[in-house]
Order: C-alpha cells, then structure tokens, then sequence
C-alpha cells in the first residue's frame, strides 16, 4: 500500500515529465484526450482530432517529455534520405494543445502517441496539469468494433465518474473485461484522485473497422457536444461520410453475401434494442473485449 507521502514523492518527480510553456490560459477548459496507438476503429478518433485541428492546429501548452515515455525501438521515428544526406526526423511529440470549436469555445486537446512506459507517473504528469489549469472535465475518446451494422445509428457508451454526465445514458453492457491504454488509465486514477473524469466510445461495424470510417466521428462528435457543449467542426467529415456510404451501399448491393450478412446483424441489433428498451436486459460484455483483442490482432498483424 502506498503511502500518502509516497503519492506526493511520486507526483514531484512527475514534475519532470511535462513543461507548461507562458501564454494565456482557457478558463475552466474541457480536457479531451485523443492519443494514438490503441483501438480507433474506423480512425474515428483521428479524423475528428484532425477535423479539430484542420484550421490552424491549435497552440502548445504544455509539452511532455517523450524520451521518457516512448520506446523508439517499437515506434522508430522516421527518416528522410535524399540521394547522400539525410534531409529531415520526424521525432514523435506528446503535446496539450489549446483548441476553439466552432463557436469559439477553447478546450485541451491531448495529443500524440500513448506513452509505453511509465504510465502512473505519465497520470500524475497530467494530474499536475489538470490541477494547475483548472480543468473541469476530462473526456476520453475511444472508437471500438462491435458486431452492429452501419445501417442503424451507431451506439456510444458514455461512462463517467460524474452522475451528472451518466444521467440519461442507458449502459449498452452489463460488465466487460478489456485491454487497457494508457488513456483508460488516466481517466480511471484522475477520477481516483477526485477530478471528474468521462469516457466517450462509439461502436463502429466490425466489417468497417479497419477503414476510416467518418460517419463514427460524426456520432461521436455529436455525443460530445450533448456531453460537454463543444461543437467541433463536422463539414468535411460528413462530406467524406456521404462518399464512404455510397462506397458501402455499392459493395453490399453487388455481393448476395454481404446483404445476409448485414441482415443477420440488424435483426440481432434489434432484437438487443429491444430487449434493452423493455426489460433491461444487457450482454456480459464478452463480445466487446473478443471484438477487440481481434482488432488489435488485426493491428499488430498490420504493423509487421
């Protein structure tokens, strides 16, 4: 068991993880957290991030140290050659950006790869920070695979340490056992440590999960906005979702295979609907944590 003196030993040395730079501050900022590197089904998570960023990128506000939290030999920074000189490194960055949305409203956005290491002094890193800037709400996005067609809006489980945040949000599973990230992590210590924390997951069709998949950072946008108020910039994302259900909708017509497959799912989503609606009744969870120990399978197999 840890001590109380240890906690704190242990958040001084996480002092030397992060830098928060000078410049003006948000007032009582939403943090979202968008790192790379875990289950982002359909890249929901980073094609909203992306959309967020698509007008200038916001401002750095704090920057981690990421040669302490990245193992290059698993993620190895590339390189440019040209002809007999290298020319350019992209070394990984780990930052807290300052974002506005659409009307104006600034936020944090957690950016860059999920630390490999030293996680719970990475948490405490971000506890300072969160703490330091008067953060009132850490939101952690996610994008998972489940057996649901794309032909029914797309669920989110919406989890939060706030019964504020959970009031309204019927649960989509009874119980789940599922690999953890670095940012499951944070949200569960932060919210250990007394800051609110939330969790937005939208459920993407595992038969789409390795593609991008806009329409998933629509719904996730919009369970968003009802959560937090933040209205992030949606326009090319429901563009390029508009071209991708064409895409879709051509591939399933011209395969038999593909429409009794899709059949199959809706008459199963909405059979659990339904049974959700009228007596509460919800899956164990399994299927969650089957669906994406095989997507992070398919990732790792993707990655060699």
């Amino acid at each position: 068991m840890q001590t109380g003196s240890g906690r704190e030993r242990r958040r001084h040395d996480a002092r030397g993880l992060v830098d928060v730079l000078p410049g003006e501050r948000p007032a009582a900022p939403v943090l979202l957290l968008a790192l790379d590197g875990f289950v982002d089904a359909g890249s929901a998570v980073r094609l909203l991030r992306d959309a967020a960023l698509a007008d200038g990128g916001g401002r750095v506000l704090a920057e981690f140290d990421v040669d302490q939290l990245v193992d290059y030999r698993y993620r190895r920074p590339l390189l440019t050659f040209e002809r007999d000189r290298w020319t350019a490194l992209a070394l990984p960055r780990l930052d807290l950006l300052v974002v506005a949305d659409e009307a104006g409203q600034e936020f944090l956005l957690l950016t860059g790869p999920e630390p490999d290491v030293q996680w719970q002094r990475f948490v405490s890193a971000v506890e300072l920070v969160v703490r330091e800037l008067g953060v009132r709400l850490v939101v952690g996005l996610d994008a998972v695979p489940l057996a649901v067609p794309h032909t029914r809006q797309l669920g989110v489980t919406v989890h939060s340490s706030e019964e504020s945040v959970r009031a309204g949000q019927a649960p989509w599973f009874e119980q789940a056992l599922v690999p953890g990230s670095a940012a499951h992590v944070l949200e569960y210590l932060l919210a250990e440590r007394g800051i609110p924390t939330a969790g937005l997951a939208v459920h993407v069709p595992q038969y789409l999960a390795q593609a991008d998949y806009p329409a998933a950072s629509l719904r996730l946008a919009e369970v968003l906005e009802h959560v937090t108020g933040l209205r992030l910039p949606t326009g090319p994302l429901a563009e390029a979702a508009a071209l991708v259900a064409d895409r879709v909708a051509a591939e399933a017509g011209a395969s038999a295979e593909i429409q009794e497959m899709i059949a199959g799912l809706e008459q199963q989503y909405d059979r659990f609907v339904l049974a959700r609606a009228t007596d509460g009744s919800l899956p164990s969870g399994d299927e969650l944590g089957a669906e994406v120990e095989r997507y992070l399978a398919e990732q790792a197999r993707k990655d060699e």
